[in-house]
Formats: C-alpha cells, sequence, structure tokens
C-alpha cells in the first residue's frame, strides 16, 4: 500500500491547531447490563473538503488505529465501517468518507461486573485526514464513563444508532468466487438475483495486496450472476495467491453487500470439507442411537424397562396394533429428548451455562417427578384404575396409542440423567454443533432408547417369544410397581440432598396426600360411583401446586466445605478449576471427577470402585489427591468444565498422572480395580 508524504499540520498555513476531523466517543446505553453487549461509535465529522479512509483505505492512505484501555470485565471488538465511496486523485484511487459517518463496535460486559459499578473507557484513536493537496496524521484521546445497570437505551440514542446501523453493508448471505486469469486478472462471480438494481457499482476489496485498486472494474450479468473483473496487484501476480479474501460490494445505491471470495480450489476443499461435515454427524448420530440403545440396560433406566416389559406383556391385538404402540412410543421418546436438546440449545445460546439431565436440577422437577412414579406405582398396584381418572382424555387411549405415548415420554424423561457409552461423546459433540445437526444428535438418542420396543412392535418373530397374555398378566403388573417405587424412593433421597428436612417433610406430606386421593378414588371405583375420579383430582391439583411452592419455600442444604471434604473415608476437595490447576503443579497424581446424587449410574461407581478400602489405601500410600464436582443443583462453572472435555452430562473421570500435560478419561463404567491400578503406577 502506497502512503503519501505525510506533512504536519503547521505546514500548512491556517491548519496549525485545528482539528480536521472531528471525533467523539459515544455509546447506545450508557447504563450496559452485565453480561451483555452493547455499542460503541466513534463519530468522524470531516470539515468540507477533507475526508477520512476506510480500513482499506485504496492506492494511498491509512486505516484508523484504535488503543482501548479498558476496566476488568469489558472487552470492546473490532469497528464495523459504513459503506465507503470512491475518490481518485490523479491515477491514485481512495476509499473515503467525506461526510460525517460513524464506526460502530461492539462492547461486552462481563456477568461478573456488579451492578453499579463504574466503567471507564478510554481509547487513543489515530487516524489521517487528508485532501487533494495535503495528509495530516491527526490522534484524539477519547473518553467516556458507563455505570453498570439495566441497559436502558434513550429513544434519542436508539434513533441515532439504528441510523447509523442502516449505513453498513449488509451480508451477502451466499458465497462469492474468484478465478486468475493467464493475464494477472481477476475475475469474481458474486450470487446476486438479475432483480436486483446496480448504479455506478463498485468493489470494495478489503483484503490488503489482492488487486490494483486504481484499475478498472468491468461488470456483467447473466442471470443471477453478477461478473466482476479487474486488475491483480503486482505483488500478488508475482506471489502465492490467498484461497479467500474480503470485499464489500456497493451497488451505487447507498446498498453495500459484504461478502468473502473463494477461490475454485478453496471451494472444492470447502465441498470436501463439507462431506467430512456430514460424515462426522452421521458418526455422532451413530453413537448417540448406540448410547440410546446401551441406556436401555443401564441400572438407572430399570424403571422404564419395567414400564416396557408391561406395555410388551399386555398386547393382545394383531399387527397393527402392535406396530401403532410401536411408533406412539417411540414418538414420546423422541419428542422429549427434541424438546430437552432443543431447551439446552436455546439456554445455552441465552448464555446460560447448562448440559444434559439439567431438568433433574431443579427440585420442583424432582417433586412432579417423585409424585408421577409413585402415582405410577400405585396404579400398578392396583390401588385405582388409571383409565377413570382421566376423563374424556384418557392417557390409555384407543387400541393404546396414547397410553404408549406416554409411556415414552416419561421413559426418556427419566432416562435423561443417565450418561452410558457412546452417549456422553455424541451429546458433548452436539452441543458443538449447529442448531438442526444437534437437534438430529438428540433425536438419534431418542431413536436409540426406543429401538428395542420399535424392533419388536415390526418383527412379529421377535413378539412371538414374548410370554402371551393370561391371567399371570395381572400379578406381573402388579410386581411392576416395585421398580415404580424404588424410584419413587431414589428421587425422594435426590430431594433430601437438595431440601432442608421441612422441605423433605413437607414433599413426603405432599405425596401422603396424593396416595390418600388415590386410594378414595379406587374405593368409589370399586364401589362403582359417580364421579370417583373427584377425589385424585383434587389431591393432583393440590400436590402439583405445593410441587411449585415447597421447593422454593425451604432453603437448599448449606453443607459446610470441610464436611463435604469427606466422602466414606476418602478426602475430597471440592472442584475448583483454578485449584485444580494449582495443584497440577504439583508433583501429586489428581483423580478428579464430576457426579449428582440423581446420577445412578454415578452413585454405583462411588460405591464400587471410588469409596473404597482398597481405593482408600492405594491413593493414602501414592498421595494421590482426589476432587469432586457435586452437579446436583448445576454449577455453571462444572457445566463449562464438561464441555471443555467433550461431555454433557455426568458422570465424568479423570486421571492426571503426575509430569503429564493432559489428563486420561476413563470409562463411565469404573471397574472395581482401576483406580487402586492406577494408584499404583504413580507411587
Amino acid at each position: 500500500m502506497l502512503i503519501p508524504r505525510i506533512g504536519a499540520a503547521q505546514e500548512f498555513p491556517g491548519l496549525s491547531g485545528e482539528v480536521l476531523i472531528k471525533s467523539s466517543l459515544i455509546a447506545e446505553t450508557e447504563q450496559p447490563a452485565a453480561g451483555s453487549s452493547s455499542t460503541l461509535a466513534v463519530f468522524m465529522e470531516p470539515q468540507s473538503g477533507w475526508h477520512g479512509y476506510w480500513k482499506q483505505p485504496g492506492s494511498i492512505g491509512l486505516a484508523p488505529q484504535f488503543d482501548w484501555q479498558l476496566p476488568a470485565g469489558v472487552s470492546v471488538g473490532d469497528a464495523a465501517y459504513p459503506v465507503p465511496h470512491t475518490l481518485m486523485t490523479g491515477d491514485l484511487m481512495n476509499h473515503v468518507f467525506e461526510h460525517p459517518y460513524a464506526l460502530l463496535l461492539p462492547i461486552e460486559v462481563d456477568a461478573s461486573v456488579a451492578s453499579g459499578t463504574s466503567l471507564p473507557i478510554t481509547v487513543d484513536f489515530n487516524y489521517l485526514a487528508c485532501r487533494a493537496d495535503a495528509c495530516v496524521p491527526e490522534q484524539s484521546t477519547l473518553s467516556i464513563t458507563l455505570i453498570v445497570g439495566d441497559g436502558r437505551i434513550t429513544p434519542e440514542h436508539k434513533a441515532r444508532f439504528d441510523e447509523w446501523r442502516r449505513e453498513l453493508p449488509r451480508p451477502l448471505g451466499s458465497q462469492a468466487s474468484f478465478v486468475t486469469t493467464d493475464d494477472n486478472r481477476l475475475r469474481v462471480s458474486v450470487p446476486l438475483p438479475a432483480s436486483v438494481e446496480l448504479n455506478d457499482p463498485h468493489l470494495f476489496v478489503a483484503t490488503d495486496s489482492i488487486v490494483d485498486p486504481a484499475s478498472d472494474q468491468l461488470f456483467s450479468r447473466e442471470d443471477d450472476t453478477l461478473t466482476i473483473e479487474t486488475q491483480l496487484s503486482k505483488s500478488w501476480s508475482t506471489g502465492s495467491p490467498p484461497d479467500e479474501f474480503e470485499a464489500l460490494l456497493s451497488l451505487g445505491t447507498g446498498t453495500g453487500l459484504a461478502l468473502v471470495g473463494y477461490s475454485d480450489d478453496a471451494l472444492s476443499a470447502n465441498a470436501s470439507g463439507s462431506q467430512s461435515s456430514v460424515r462426522l454427524i452421521l458418526t455422532v448420530f451413530l453413537g448417540a442411537l448406540l448410547g440410546g440403545v446401551l441406556l436401555n440396560i443401564m441400572p438407572c433406566v430399570f424403571p422404564i424397562l419395567s414400564l416396557k416389559i408391561l406395555s410388551l406383556a399386555s398386547l393382545s391385538g394383531g399387527e397393527r396394533e402392535a406396530r401403532r404402540e410401536a411408533l406412539a412410543y417411540t414418538a414420546g421418546v423422541v419428542i422429549v429428548c427434541l424438546l430437552l436438546g432443543g431447551m439446552i440449545i436455546a439456554l445455552r445460546v441465552a448464555g446460560i451455562q447448562v448440559g444434559w439431565a439439567f431438568q433433574l436440577q431443579d427440585p420442583r422437577v424432582i417433586v412432579v417427578l417423585t409424585l408421577l412414579t409413585a402415582a405410577i406405582g400405585f396404579n400398578l398396584a392396583g390401588l385405582f384404575e388409571l383409565g377413570s381418572i382421566s376423563a374424556g382424555g384418557k392417557l390409555a387411549g384407543q387400541d393404546g396409542v396414547a397410553g404408549a405415548f406416554w409411556t415414552g415420554v416419561l421413559a426418556a424423561f427419566v432416562a435423561t440423567p443417565c450418561s452410558g457409552p457412546f452417549m456422553a461423546t455424541a451429546l458433548g459433540a452436539a452441543l458443538l454443533l449447529p442448531t438442526f445437526a444437534a437437534l438430529m444428535i438428540f433425536a438419534g438418542l431418542g431413536l436409540g432408547i426406543a429401538l428395542p420396543f420399535l424392533l419388536l412392535g415390526f418383527i412379529p418373530a421377535l413378539r412371538r417369544h414374548l410370554p402371551r397374555p393370561g391371567p399371570w398378566l395381572a400379578s406381573f403388573r402388579h410386581i411392576m410397581a416395585i421398580p415404580m417405587f424404588l424410584t419413587a424412593l431414589a428421587l425422594a433421597w435426590v430431594l433430601g440432598r437438595q431440601l432442608n428436612n421441612n422441605g423433605m417433610i413437607a414433599s413426603l406430606a405432599l405425596i401422603m396426600l396424593l396416595a390418600i386421593g388415590l386410594w378414595f378414588t379406587g374405593l368409589r371405583q370399586r364401589s362403582a360411583k359417580r364421579l370417583s375420579w373427584l377425589p385424585a383430582g383434587v389431591a393432583a391439583g393440590l400436590t402439583l401446586a405445593g410441587s411449585v411452592l415447597v421447593p422454593g419455600s425451604f432453603a437448599q442444604h448449606e453443607v459446610d466445605a470441610s464436611a463435604r471434604a469427606i466422602s466414606g473415608d476418602i478426602r475430597i476437595v471440592e472442584f475448583n478449576a483454578d485449584r485444580l490447576t494449582e495443584l497440577r503443579q504439583q508433583q501429586n497424581a489428581i483423580f478428579v471427577y464430576f457426579s449428582a446424587d440423581w446420577c445412578v449410574t454415578c452413585l454405583i461407581n462411588e460405591q464400587r470402585a471410588i469409596n473404597t478400602a482398597s481405593t482408600q489405601k492405594a491413593f493414602e500410600q501414592a498421595d494421590v489427591i482426589t476432587m469432586k464436582g457435586d452437579w446436583t443443583n448445576g454449577d455453571p462453572a462444572i457445566t463449562a468444565f464438561l464441555e471443555q472435555h467433550g461431555r454433557s452430562g455426568v458422570p465424568l473421570y479423570l486421571w492426571y498422572a503426575p509430569g503429564e500435560t493432559a489428563p486420561e478419561v476413563l470409562s463411565q463404567i469404573l471397574a472395581p480395580n482401576v483406580l487402586a491400578g492406577l494408584a499404583g503406577e504413580s507411587d
């Protein structure tokens, strides 16, 4: 890039001490909210006859330069420029602004910054002011002080910033391509509808050393493609051309389109990369599918297996009934997985760190699930009949399709806390993929959970191995109440970890109230009385209201840190990322694991592999440091750490050997002696 000789202001009579382009720093909101982004503007006002420069100034000139001094927790991004215009000076081309214009810069305030905090912001701003016969470097120190608040924007500022944003280029929305010719010409193809009006267009190439800015630009159109041809720069003609460049297409109507041009080779590579991306998504989808299938044999899904077995055993119709129930069950599972996955994606887009099974970190959800599983257990035990309660909207609808659907809904909702082989990696990868691809992965998980039932519904040979319906089915139904009661008991135990004693007693009172209502309904059903569902309906309404009020009325356990440092007989350090970094500087092996009280797989691993005498002795002899992350009630720091290791849920087990830079990721199903063996190797 050529820069003309720069003269000092005093070399030009009448310019000494005079500001040629006045600049000022303006905030869209003077009370930015913590954890949000807003916009700053550097407003430029050139004197008549003078101009400032675009980010690629053309044949001559200099782009503006920023040197920010920012308080802790504040960051400022790159400037967005309005659409410039061309200015020929002799045989040199300038990309300039001759009228007042604004450079817009995104500013972010970290969520950790307290409300009311003063944010003094200063920038040393260097730019070049030019006219036909002179260029003068100017420097301004611009300052503004913001106060962290509610992000309120005044109508005047909103109108002003909206006007400046209208002057910015719009994204093209599709890929442009280019080729180079043997006579050192650049030919760019831009997808542009034939209906778009052009009036003296110009291609501003933002990437340096691509084209000669002063060379002619030839425009031609064929259908919905605009072709631009111009001269390559000398440096590119003699060197290795890049695979892409950034540019702005001015339509000559005050509108500009921001685009990126890719070489044909780069587009071929992108196409190959797209194929690789498809293969990656397919691989992750199959991993989620297989993880869902294996989830059926995980210990935390045993109650769901019970529901499936009972549903399969009760099928007495033909092929059509079996297929319809299989499809309904699958729909229930997949829809829940998609809804949970969509909620995770939406919450993460909103800046909330959540992972898989986030719903069980809310005690209100635990209360509702406890009530639901207890009610199902009472129904299976014969305390009441479900069909009469739901009036016109029976869960066990025609041909059992509605019943199968809601069984699938419950199966998926209760199964999601589990994390089995293949599943954790697949869901961790899903959170890094685009939204549509991520939802495919969540759908794959649901399909995997439902696949055994789906196969039984569509393959008669498999169903022939199931016992035929008969009198034994009533006894089997009563037996199936046991795992549902065990599930309710496990959920109640989780509640005991999330609520204080009064909250736990109140939750048990809700279960008792529901049981009494169901009991009276069962008595009225057996006496064939009208409105037999009324006691259960009243009890259900009261308990659902209580499930919202009770968790919020009783504080969670405030467990003393020293008490949480002991798990069994093994001394455990509470997880902290900074503390982990410090401990890794020591010459000790470190075992880091993440668990939750509602994760049955986690608890089984703790009992059979972590909190054992052999592991304790081996850890003590090898001076192994154990660090535990408790994800029961959710923790954004743990969620972020899980994400860094490609996981969206628990369990996760990491072994940091002395002197190693990266941890060893252990299996999600820990063998009884695996930790003792690792400790022995580190001793």
